[in-house]
């Protein structure tokens, strides 16, 4: 996905605020007078350039608050390459009429996948199959146990927008039946509701995690969720690893509450809880949902076109709902 929007001749200057790869890293310098992490690097030049910066440039995980858009005075818009945004102080950039935009749609696809992959995994127990082969256990012990069917099985959606609609759509391949939660109901879905994760955890086999982060969903999954889901279900997690009460998962996880879990996002990454890779009914992944070169790719030619859109005095390409 290559969009080309004409920017002014004159170059915006741009505070990016994470550590790019390349194909998201030189477009931007293509296009824009480019200053990396200076706010971390070197603060007394920071402090000099500080006036001339327009635009930030960074990650879904990326930090932008308050404190940081009062030094820049001449800010006008935030660029995030990623569907979340939750580092951005999103009620300061609009009191302050900063727009703020992301890359939503581009990555539904791949999102989705991994979300099937993940229910694959943990319920047929792929990873540790491979383990089983490679340690030599296949010829010395025999079979496996037996895993978990997942055609025909229940699923629950938590977050049933653009991502979790792809998943579901996989999932029907699977010949799964398909609940969900959400704010509100969905009108035109035949899928049926629930009014919150704790009803939807108790009606299914899996239950995927697919919500936006933020206070709002703060530990929405917690100790309580989990019971409901009982000792048959599974978790999944391809959201943001702040829903989910990291620690009541662990303890639901050693003692049997919950048969297992996928997770993809973690509340403190990089760094897991430590006792999860000990365990035998998770399969964890280094948030990597829309990690494909293909999407990546999309997700940076998007951010960088919002950044060019806005700078041609056209309208952004993909604002945040709030900035709408």
């Amino acid at each position: 996905m290559h969009i080309s929007v004409e920017i002014p001749l004159s170059r915006p200057h741009i505070l990016v605020v994470s550590k790019p790869p390349p194909f998201f890293l030189e477009p931007l310098k293509a296009a824009f007078v480019v200053h990396e992490r200076l706010h971390e690097t070197d603060p007394a030049e920071f402090s000099k350039m500080a006036p001339l910066i327009r635009g930030i440039a960074g990650g879904g995980e990326s930090a932008v608050g308050a404190a940081l858009m009062a030094q820049l005075p001449a800010l006008e818009m935030v660029s995030i390459m990623g569907v979340g945004y939750d580092g951005v102080d999103v009620g300061a950039a609009i009191e302050r009429q900063v727009v703020v935009t992301h890359t939503p749609n581009v990555l539904n696809d791949e999102v989705a996948d991994l979300a099937l992959g993940l229910i694959l995994s943990v319920a047929r127990r792929i990873p540790q199959a491979d383990k089983y082969v490679r340690s030599g256990r296949w010829a010395s012990e025999g079979a496996m146990p037996l895993a978990r069917k997942v055609s025909g099985a229940r699923l629950g959606i938590v977050g049933l927008g653009r991502i979790g609609q792809a998943i579901a759509d996989r999932a029907t391949a699977f010949g799964m039946s398909i609940a969900y939660t959400a704010r509100s109901a969905k009108p035109g879905l035949a899928y049926p509701f629930h009014a919150s994760a704790l009803a939807l955890a108790a009606e299914v086999d899996f239950l995927v995690i697919i919500t936006p982060g933020g206070a709002g969903t703060f530990h929405m999954i917690d100790a309580q969720v989990l019971k409901a889901l009982g000792p048959r279900g599974y978790l999944i997690n391809v959201a943001r690893g702040s829903v989910v009460d990291e620690a009541a998962l662990l303890e639901a996880l050693e003692k049997g509450t919950i048969a297992g879990a996928g997770l993809d996002v973690f509340e403190k990454e990089p760094h897991p809880l430590q006792a999860l890779y000990k365990l035998d009914n998770v399969v964890l992944t280094p948030h990597m949902a829309s990690a494909t070169h293909e999407t990546r790719q999309a997700m940076a030619d998007l951010a960088v076109a919002n950044l060019q859109a806005h700078f041609s005095g056209k309208p952004a390409l993909t604002p945040i709902p709030e900035c709408n």
